[in-house]
């Protein structure tokens, strides 16, 4: 219930010789590096507020387990601010905007600071809300409290974005960093006030029915700042000199588990890298060569977090189009039952199972699994990655929109350096690598615990006395492989040609001024645009600051498009593998030293547009005349489907 709330007053002498500012929460949920609290605790009386506006969240409205995280977190930061003297005050809103104009009425604030977010969604809120309290006079501000470097700051010779992650990453590893992260303020002066808020519960980020499932979570994880301190130096300190040879373990604790407290910027990646970074030197002068390969595995998990915002930032479409043009002429299988299947952990591929049935329960999968099983999805099924990245987006407990674009984008084949679009892994000799003795697969499998290891990871394979002996009956208590794995070979080989004949047949139309229909995947796509803006040095604009959020300006871009080589179909891996394929997700980031080269090229046409409508599942996803559908064709998400996913998994969790 909202209510009238005094905000604690301030004396008289204090305030005569200061400013008012309101600090604007969003992921930068902590006290410790937090350059817009910093900022503002320096110039004067704060006034700390988070604002939840589930309009505007639309597409990308958080998942139970993403909301149940950010309110323990909430919880936590409101503590903190109390101690130091100051509230976090909370408001539930339709328009961030009209509840900041309330906040700076109340108080009587001449100044906001928040730190930068690098979606295109918050990009376009950010500079709206910035045009409009410019207008009113009041200055805002805004920092980097998420990244190393921002994305404007690292580019080439040529001052075009980079094209491949080890010379983006490079970059970044020889620019001078600065050394030392901002301390939390010792004291907060509060702004006096009186404002309309309501408590964490008023703002409905978990329902009664949620709850009981929620408090499974708690048991395995501790959200808030303080938390994350803990962590950090739990895994400096103890896992970190193991982390080369322990990444690549699915299940169990293998690698940092930080990655949701950077999301929600409980945890500044300053630190982290600084941590990992010192504990480098040191080993390097103890000789030990284990820890500083460790250490320099774990910072390029770092690097591709910090990839990931880049990429965004650049190419503020990749939330619903692939990066290279030739994938618009992909044609998708949108089949809504092998999606089922797929989410539901019911395709007959144990490993990829296991793995989709560990999301659902626990909101947090090993990025190895992550990768099998988004491949599996894309390249097996033929699915279209969007739906996959969305299904992510409302399950995952570190749920992160730039890492989730990368991640997705990268094992689609959408990225210049990612994963062929050929190439297709098996699961079972992915099983294999990752889960020798499959005791994974039996944690989440307990159909298949009395399998015998040298038949857990394809049990279709076994002799009708194992799988008696097992209890397993296919088809019955657990299902038959959803497609053979050479016909999903020819399947993405089929598609790959189609793929090619389209993309040949638009070149010949555009060359020959023909006519003819050829699909693209931007056609009806909504879209708005993107602002853009050149920030000048002797700006007079009150908003301007060295340390200000930037917004793509496309000034740097070509004309042409990405397009990647088309190389042969890579063949199944052959058992026993020569190296493993190193592919480790950390940080909500990480890869292996293979898959450590995907990135994305430089957009070469910067598109000035961002979807409103993002990447989605079709209501009716099969077409009348029985087609495969293209990027083109796919229709708004509504969040009706994820309450119909909710009940199926229910449903099927119940009849397991």
């Amino acid at each position: 219930m909202n209510s009238n709330t005094s905000v604690p007053s301030v004396s008289p002498e204090n305030m005569s010789s200061s400013s008012k500012t309101i600090v604007w929460f969003r992921r930068d949920l902590r006290i410790d590096d937090n350059p817009a609290l910093a900022a503002a605790a320096r110039d004067g009386s704060v006034f700390p507020v988070y604002i939840w506006c589930p309009k505007e969240e639309e597409q990308f409205y958080p998942g139970r387990v993403s909301r149940w995280w950010l309110k323990q977190s909430l919880a936590h930061l409101e503590q903190s601010l109390k101690f130091l003297g100051s509230e976090l005050v909370l408001i539930k809103t339709h328009s961030t905007l009209s509840a900041l104009l309330d906040c700076i009425k109340a108080t009587g604030a001449t100044k906001l600071v928040f730190n930068h977010l690098y979606d295109p969604v918050s990009l376009v809120r950010d500079h709206n809300i910035k045009e409009k309290l410019a207008e009113a006079g009041i200055s805002v501000q805004s920092y980097n409290g998420d990244l190393l470097y921002e994305p404007w700051e690292i580019y080439d010779e040529k001052g075009q974005a980079f094209t491949t992650f080890d010379a983006y990453w490079d970059k970044c590893l020889n620019m001078q960093m600065e050394p030392i992260s901002l301390l939390p303020p010792w004291r907060l002066v509060p702004v006096a006030g009186t404002l309309e808020r309501c408590s964490i519960e008023d703002l409905g980020l978990e329902n009664e029915t949620e709850k009981a499932s929620n408090a499974l979570l708690g048991r395995a994880w501790s959200p808030g700042w303080g938390s994350a301190d803990k962590a950090i130096t739990e895994f400096v300190e103890h896992n970190l000199c193991d982390y080369s040879r322990s990444r690549l373990k699915v299940g169990g604790n293998s690698t940092s588990l930080l990655s949701p407290y950077l999301h929600f910027g409980e945890l500044s990646v300053r630190k982290v890298f600084q941590s990992a970074r010192m504990k480098q030197i040191l080993w390097r002068r103890e000789q030990n060569s284990q820890g500083e390969e460790s250490v320099t595995l774990f910072l390029k998990a770092v690097g591709l977090r910090e990839y990931s915002r880049y990429l965004t930032f650049n190419f503020p479409f990749t939330h619903e189009r692939p990066l290279l043009s030739n994938l618009k002429y992909f044609p998708w299988n949108a089949d809504v039952n092998r999606f089922k299947a797929w989410r539901q952990g019911r395709t007959g591929y144990p490993l990829v199972d296991a793995g989709m049935r560990e999301l659902w329960a626990t909101g947090w999968i090993h990025n190895r699994i992550r990768v099998i099983v988004s491949s599996f999805a894309v390249k097996f099924l033929l699915l279209p990655w969007r739906w996959g990245m969305k299904y992510f987006w409302d399950t995952l407990l570190d749920a992160d929109l730039e890492c989730d674009i990368l991640g997705w984008q990268y094992i689609s084949g959408s990225l210049p350096d990612g994963h062929e679009l050929e190439r297709l892994d098996s699961p079972q000799i992915q099983g294999s690598k990752f889960d020798p003795e499959g005791e994974y697969v039996r944690q989440w499998l307990p159909e298949l615990a009395r399998m015998p290891t040298e038949w857990i990871h394809h049990p279709w394979d076994a002799p009708h006395t194992v799988l008696k002996a097992a209890g397993v009956e296919l088809g019955l208590n657990y299902p038959k492989p959803i497609i053979d794995i050479d016909i999903a070979r020819e399947h993405l080989r089929e598609a790959i040609f189609k793929m090619w004949e389209m993309e040949a047949a638009a070149k010949a139309a555009t060359s020959d001024g023909m006519n003819e229909e050829v699909f693209d995947n931007s056609v009806g796509i909504e879209t708005s645009a993107i602002p853009k803006v050149i920030l000048k040095e002797n700006s007079s604009c009150p908003t301007y600051s060295s340390n200000d959020q930037r917004v793509p300006s496309f000034q740097n871009g070509n004309n042409g498009s990405l397009h990647r080589k088309r190389a042969k179909c890579v063949e199944e891996e052959r058992l026993p593998a020569d190296k493993p394929n190193n592919h480790n997700k950390e940080a909500g980031t990480s890869r292996g030293e293979e898959d450590l080269c995907s990135t994305a090229e430089s957009s070469a046409s910067k598109r000035q547009t961002i979807s409103r409508m993002s990447f989605s599942v079709p209501q009716s996803c099969s077409s009348s005349d029985g087609r495969p559908m293209l990027e083109c064709e796919s229709s708004d998400m509504k969040r009706s489907w994820q309450e119909k996913i909710d009940l199926e998994q229910t449903s099927s969790k119940n009849g397991n």
